[in-house]
């Protein structure tokens, strides 16, 4: 016979998780969403939630306490954050702000992080730093920063909107925990959990994960969110209403799998839709362990006219085939420049390269990848892993010598190719600094000038060149993430590769219609007024 209560944790201590401060100013309505497990669908929910109240006219922000992962973006205040908050501040019609993520752990090695607090990058630090007995310090700090970030949103917006990380439930984590119910029980906020049922396991994860909560955190659960539903929602009835009898939490909702939903991802790589014409123009991005900033290549992915794929591990497709394998080849941005150069090698991708470019190919290198293509890549400091140089692939006269001060900054300017010139907008991040190795800077065959937006640069309406262009027109190299967000540069680099009369995409306009989409979705599945009953709790008299 089955309790209406969620089992008690076996092995863990009730009490909260929480030692931060009860102290925080008072205001704002908050939010926060939690997930079973990762990828859940945390950052969708939280996306689309922010648009929902954002299409209302209410002042809503993001926020992720501590984020782990690759992608990132600047932000208007001359920092950078995960690509997830970054997304949900356009969900709310916002610049992304540092505020929104004031914790960012960046891999670059397997058991080794650069930490960047408040949008700025600190130092690297091993596991143990973070989760382990000599992780005091760093808690101490990531705290602060959170409280002060957190502190700040709540006197400028009316909602805030939490993104957890990864899953409440993870027992070696929950001492001093920042991400998930320990913030949650020092701003005193209501939680939601959402569970991705596509993977299966649906009950066992909401009722497991409430289970290993105190018992004070369960009560700040104020409902369940099912995510990923395909199917007649009547034959999930008898679960649900079990679900809501032995944990005495409502299901706010039940959303469908939503296909076709094109969103920056935060980590994982996303496979090319399916087209309904035969795409003719191959286009193929190299991985690496330590690949970053895939978003980039977004509009080439979903391009109709475009046959686009990754080449991993997995896939080992440039590797195997008989032929060229693409018309365009493209080495991505990197957390580790020189680890993922020596793994290119190893896979024999570096040879595969040369064949590409004697039948004619091209290869575009971005930020990481670009550094790859140069002369050499030194590493003095150790910024990316251990000291040291590596010789690069050399079909660009540039070296690049990495330096402890990252480069952060949106520019604009234009991109000059084939007697062309159009705009082009977008961002760079990179601790690397290349130099061309040309007798004159005048004749540098630079494809990007480019202008500052930070204020916080110096180079505000300085015009500096960016990348280089190869003597033979095959190889293109730039720190510019977001080379194919503008259209027209997107039409000429596609033109500048072989592919003459498609018409660029604007991803911007998919990405604002996606959301839209999203909104609409969560607008006819969620109970709106029993989320808005917590959300008007939230604020404490």
């Amino acid at each position: 016979m089955h309790s209406n209560k969620a089992p008690d944790p076996t092995a863990t201590d009730k009490a909260s998780t929480s030692t931060l401060p009860q102290t925080l100013p008072q205001g704002a309505k908050v939010l926060m969403v939690q997930g079973t497990t990762s990828d859940a669908g945390k950052s969708t929910l939280v996306a689309g939630i922010c648009r929902l109240l954002a299409r209302e006219g209410i002042k809503v922000a993001p926020f992720k306490p501590q984020n782990m992962a690759l992608n990132s973006a600047v932000t208007i205040d001359g920092g950078e954050i995960g690509r997830a908050q970054a997304l949900q501040a356009a969900a709310c019609y916002l610049a992304p702000h540092t505020d929104f993520n004031p914790i960012l752990l960046k891999p670059s090695s397997d058991t080794g992080a650069q930490i960047i607090v408040q949008g700025k990058a600190l130092t690297t630090l091993e596991a143990s730093a973070f989760f382990g007995p000599q992780s005091k310090d760093y808690k101490a700090m990531a705290l602060g920063a959170v409280l002060e970030s957190f502190a700040r949103l709540r006197t400028q917006y009316h909602t805030i909107v939490v993104e957890g990380a990864g899953s409440p439930a993870e027992i070696n984590l929950r001492e001093g925990d920042i991400a998930n119910m320990g913030f949650a029980e020092a701003v005193d906020c209501p939680v939601i959990i959402i569970a991705d049922i596509d993977k299966g396991g649906v009950f066992a994860h909401l009722v497991g994960t409430l289970a290993l909560l105190s018992e004070s955190e369960q009560a700040r659960v104020k409902g369940f969110v099912i995510n990923r539903f395909r199917g007649d929602i009547s034959l999930l009835q008898s679960g649900l209403d079990w679900l809501e009898a032995y944990t005495q939490k409502p299901v706010l909702g039940v959303l469908p799998y939503l296909h076709d939903l094109h969103l920056d991802a935060e980590d994982a790589l996303i496979d090319s839709p399916n087209k309904q014409s035969k795409s003719r123009f191959k286009v193929r991005v190299l991985v690496y362990p330590r690949t970053s900033n895939h978003t980039d290549f977004d509009p080439l992915r979903l391009h109709p006219d475009i046959d686009f794929d990754y080449v991993s591990l997995q896939t080992q497709t440039l590797a195997q085939t008989q032929d060229i394998a693409a018309d365009l080849l493209i080495l991505p941005g990197s957390k580790n420049v020189r680890a993922d150069l020596a793994f290119l090698r190893e896979q024999g991708w570096d040879q595969q390269l040369a064949k590409h470019l004697r039948y004619g190919g091209k290869v575009l290198g971005i930020c990481g990848g670009y550094q790859m293509l140069g002369e050499t890549i030194a590493d003095p400091l150790g910024i990316e892993d251990v000291l040291g140089t590596s010789q690069g692939l050399e079909y660009l006269p540039i070296t690049t010598e990495f330096k402890a001060e990252k480069q952060l900054r949106s520019v604009a300017g234009d991109l000059k190719l084939l007697g062309q010139t159009v705009t082009v907008k977008g961002y760079e991040i990179h601790c690397g600094e290349s130099q061309y190795l040309g007798s004159s800077i005048a004749d540098r065959p630079a494809p990007l000038w480019l202008r500052s937006e930070n204020c916080l640069d110096e180079r505000v309406d300085m015009p500096f060149a960016d990348g280089c262009l190869s003597e033979d027109g095959q190889v293109l190299g730039t720190y510019l993430h977001g080379l194919f967000d503008s259209p027209d540069a997107c039409q000429l680099l596609l033109q500048w590769a072989g592919l003459n009369d498609a018409k660029a995409i604007d991803i911007n306009q998919i990405r604002e219609q996606q959301l839209d989409r999203l909104a609409d979705v969560l607008a006819e599945h969620l109970d709106l007024p029993q989320l808005q009953t917590i959300l008007t709790a939230s604020v404490k008299p």
